[in-house]
This record gives C-alpha cells, sequence and structure tokens, in this order.
C-alpha cells in the first residue's frame, strides 16, 4: 500500500487497514493488505510499536500493563503465568509497583510450569516455578498467580520494607486473611529470603493505604515503644480523621504525605487544618512525613517517631497531673 501519506501524520487513523485499538499479528495485517515492509517502515515512523516477535501495536495505544498482556496473548504459549509484582498489580494491588510504573512498565514477570523452560523475549522476565492449580487464577484473559500465592511470592524478599509493603498491599483485595497466609509459609521452606516472609508475614494488615505507611509501621513495631495501628479513628466535637499511623492511647501519629494526594495547594491546606484540630481539639501529635523521609539514605522515620513519641507522653503526664 501507499503509505506516503500516512507517514507525515502522528498517528495511524482509520484509512490504514489495521486494527488501531488492540495489538495485531503480521498474519492479520497481511490479510488487510499490510505487507512486513508496510510494517517496518510504520515502525521506523513510529506510528506502530513491535514490542515482541509478530506483535504490532498502534504507537497511541499507551504502553501499559494490560496493552503488554494483549500483546502476549497473541504469541506466548497459554500455560505462561504472570507473576510477582505484575501479578499483584493485574489483581488490582497497585501499590506492589513504583510510581508509574504501569504505564512505561518494566518487563513482566512471567513463567511456565516446570519442565516448559523459559520465555524469552523482550517484554517478559521469564523463569520457572512449581506452581500448585489453587496459587493460579485468570485476569484479563491471562493466568496470574492468585493474591495468596502472588503474597507467598513478593514476601520473600531481602528487606522487610518492600516485603511487608506487598503484604499489605495484597491483603486490601480481601482475598486471603492473615492466618491463611501464614498456613502456607512452610511450602517455602529453605527457599531464598523465606526468613523475610516469616518475620513480616505475621503483622500483614492491608489497612495500609500506602506502601509510605506500611514502612512507618514496620519501622515502628521495631522500637521500644507503644505499638502502632494503622488509620486510627479520631473524633473530636463532630470531626473525624483517620491517622495513617498511631498510638490512641498515647495519641501519638506519624503520617504519610505522599505527592499523588498531598502535593496541589488545596491539598496542604486540607492537611495543615485537619492537623491544627486534631493537635488543639483532640490533643494529638503528628508528625507528617514525605518520600525522601521515609525511603533512601536521608530517611528519618525512626527519628519522627521517638519525638513524637515522646511529645506525646509529656502531653500524657500533663492531662493526668
Amino acid at each position: 500500500m501507499d503509505l506516503t501519506r500516512v507517514l507525515h501524520h502522528p498517528f495511524l487513523d482509520d484509512t490504514v487497514p489495521l486494527p488501531l485499538d488492540v495489538p495485531f499479528t503480521a498474519r492479520t495485517a497481511a490479510e488487510n493488505g499490510v505487507g512486513r515492509r508496510d510494517l517496518a517502515a510504520l515502525v521506523a515512523a513510529g506510528l506502530l510499536r513491535h514490542p515482541i516477535r509478530n506483535c504490532y501495536v498502534s504507537a497511541a495505544i499507551p504502553d501499559d500493563i494490560l496493552t503488554r498482556c494483549a500483546c502476549l496473548r497473541l504469541v506466548v504459549p497459554p500455560d505462561a503465568i504472570v507473576v510477582d509484582r505484575h501479578a499483584g498489580w493485574l489483581l488490582g494491588a497497585e501499590m506492589l509497583l513504583l510510581p508509574n510504573e504501569h504505564l512505561s512498565a518494566l518487563p513482566l514477570a512471567m513463567d511456565l510450569p516446570l519442565g516448559r523452560g523459559r520465555l524469552r523475549n523482550k517484554l517478559v522476565d521469564g523463569g520457572q516455578r512449581l506452581l500448585l492449580p489453587r496459587d493460579i487464577t485468570e485476569v484479563h484473559g491471562v493466568r496470574v498467580t492468585t493474591p495468596l500465592r502472588t503474597a507467598l511470592d513478593v514476601g520473600r524478599q531481602r528487606w522487610p520494607e518492600p516485603a511487608i509493603t506487598a503484604l499489605d498491599a495484597l491483603h486490601r483485595l480481601d482475598a486471603f486473611s492473615v492466618a491463611e497466609l501464614l498456613h502456607e509459609v512452610d511450602r517455602f521452606k529453605k527457599m531464598r529470603w523465606v526468613t523475610t516472609l516469616r518475620e513480616v508475614a505475621p503483622h500483614t494488615d492491608g489497612r495500609s493505604q500506602s506502601g509510605g505507611e506500611s514502612v512507618i509501621r514496620w519501622k515502628w513495631q521495631q522500637l521500644p515503644v507503644a505499638p502502632p495501628e494503622p488509620q486510627v479513628e479520631v473524633r473530636s466535637y463532630g470531626r473525624l480523621a483517620f491517622i495513617d499511623v498511631g498510638n490512641g492511647d498515647v495519641r501519638a501519629g506519624v503520617e504519610y504525605d505522599g505527592a499523588e494526594w498531598h502535593s496541589a495547594q488545596i491539598d496542604r491546606d486540607h492537611d495543615e487544618t485537619r492537623r491544627t484540630w486534631l493537635d488543639e481539639d483532640a490533643d494529638w501529635v503528628i508528625e507528617p512525613l514525605v518520600c525522601a523521609d521515609v525511603y533512601g539514605p536521608q530517611q528519618r522515620v525512626e527519628d519522627a517517631i521517638f519525638a513524637v513519641m515522646a511529645e506525646a507522653v509529656r502531653r500524657t503526664r500533663k492531662r493526668g497531673a
């Protein structure tokens, strides 16, 4: 076909006899009169993406995980299984991915059953593992590990902070109980990082609303102070608030101000109003933390916890005097 006019457009339109809203194969293109040389020209012009062998997709379609799953359905074996963090995202636990990773996704974690080898292409980080039939479900036409099995996999990490974040996110799906999670841990005896899973699994709590809250709660639990709870309810003079992580007995809390919900001026004004009445009316000591305070070399979670606990204890003694 004559691509002269098409190659000067920013995106393909309906004058081109190709699917514009779903991935397609070279065979589908050929059946519509678009040969491989034409496909190569469209890819070179940035109008098509060629993510994996024999699969094409319009450049106007976002390069997200659902699109990648649609691509994979066309070309990978039907017994391939999405696993680990991407399985959690497909199941609805968005906290498992890095910020915006669902838009510019890393290679999908996708395995084959034992004995079937490994998947090898640009979209897949392939492997193989022993999965029982009860470990597998289906999402968007793609086989994926269940919430419980995904939790057992992503909970086996080197560091406890990402492990508890993942477990909390999956527990929020309300698809398994902590007791069920603990019952399954022995399946992975002697496997890599199972000691981390054993350590963090009993503390799994889906009430955490973000990864930052999970990390704060975990670090708090390691300190020799009154233990924390997630989403502590506070009522005062007809007002209601939920403290991200806190202890209601001493009225001390630490909150995570993630960029998504706390960057706009209207959000910051709301936070200031809310924390003012929590301080003045409810007598709570609150310390807000941002991403750099929780993650990385400058993190100060423990210092913040000790500070709010010390001030809260001082106020408690003053109230009792």
